[in-house]
């Protein structure tokens, strides 16, 4: 299959091309497509390569930390530019009612990637793991 790449036992791909693949909503570990059966809903396994996604109970909390994370950071980003464009006469309402849309709507979307990400990042520091 085109795209997807021979998993070594040896050394776990470079952290770049983890990322990559976790963006892309693919097997961090192979590359493999088609690894979630809705938006949020990620196979127990990759169909390529058969890597199993859930480590243990409790894995999936890394996940929920990197989406608060992501989520944060934009939110943060969004109000300092808008706090600074618009000084001294900052709309706060409208910002209140942009941030709390932002921050219930953007950590559903970004979830799965959430998720793949978690994958990457745990790939990437125990590349030969073979749960």
């Amino acid at each position: 299959m085109q795209g997807v790449e021979q998993v070594t036992e040896s050394a776990g791909p470079p952290i770049g091309t983890l990322i990559r693949r976790a963006l892309m909503r693919h097997c961090p570990r192979c590359g493999g497509p088609k690894i979630f059966s809705g938006w949020t809903k990620l196979k127990p396994a990759c169909p390529t390569c058969g890597y199993k996604f859930e480590r243990e109970s409790g894995y999936w909390v890394g996940a929920i930390q990197v989406n608060l994370a992501v989520t944060e950071s934009l939110f943060i980003l969004f109000f300092l530019v808008t706090l600074f464009a618009t000084m001294p006469d900052v709309p706060w309402q409208p910002l209140l009612i942009v941030a709390l849309a932002t921050n219930l709507v953007f950590p559903w979307f970004f979830y799965p990637y959430s998720k793949t990400l978690w994958v990457a990042i745990d790939l990437y520091f125990h590349p030969k793991a073979t749960y």
